[in-house]
């Protein structure tokens, strides 16, 4: 029987080396944008990474990238209410969405970035794919589940990537798969792939980057 949303495969030779060709050019922070009229042009293909807090979002960004520290984590998750854009080569942008679902800031400012992030996916027609971030140990909580929605609302496609799947026993995989699939199911703009990342061991980070090369 053919399972719905499969882990995505190991990249083909060619896809990984444009996937490693595309990261090697450089990446570089673009800007920090806190309004709509902030955005950088829509000139390039845009991918955008979105995950609640403590995720692993950060880590993530600079494994794929290949830089230590070019996405930076708040000491206070949930602090930070800007866009994050960077550019990859000078064909992609990467954009870092805020940490949502622990937002130690006013209920005000909370609001605002709400809707600067529902006016993002809405208005981009450059962005291609947002990347869901999942914690292993957690699996879809019920904040995920709101930012899907959103997604969905949005007509955004999105493709979920499982974090730090190396502080999960191999056991429990089925079982957090099984959970993800299920939420998966009930949103018509899930991609459906899975990609499993440690940041920490390198696992899945060639997948994500011939992912992103290939979105064109």
């Amino acid at each position: 029987m053919e399972i719905r949303f499969p882990l995505a495969p190991k990249p083909e030779t060619d896809e990984a080396e444009k996937g490693r060709l595309l990261f090697a050019t450089g990446s570089e922070f673009l800007k920090g944008v806190v309004a709509m009229d902030g955005m950088p042009p829509g000139d390039k293909v845009e991918v955008c990474f979105a995950g609640r807090s403590n995720v692993g979002k950060s880590t993530l960004i600079n494994a794929v990238t290949g830089r230590k520290a070019l996405a930076r984590a708040s000491n206070t998750p949930g602090r930070t209410q800007e866009i994050n854009f960077f550019t990859i080569a000078d064909s992609h942008y990467l954009v870092d969405l805020p940490g949502y679902g622990f937002a130690n800031a006013p209920v005000k400012v909370v609001e605002k970035w709400q809707r600067l992030l529902k006016a993002y996916l809405s208005g981009r027609a450059n962005l291609r794919r947002a990347f869901v971030l999942i914690d292993s140990r957690h699996g879809v909580k019920v904040v995920d589940e709101e930012i899907m929605d959103l997604l969905d609302k949005s007509a955004v496609p999105f493709q979920v990537v499982l974090t730090k799947v190396d502080k999960i026993k191999q056991t429990d995989m089925p079982g957090l798969l099984d959970q993800v699939r299920g939420a998966l199911a009930k949103h018509p703009a899930a991609y459906p792939e899975i990609v499993a990342t440690s940041s920490e061991k390198g696992v899945g980070i060639p997948t994500l980057r011939a992912i992103i090369a290939g979105i064109i």
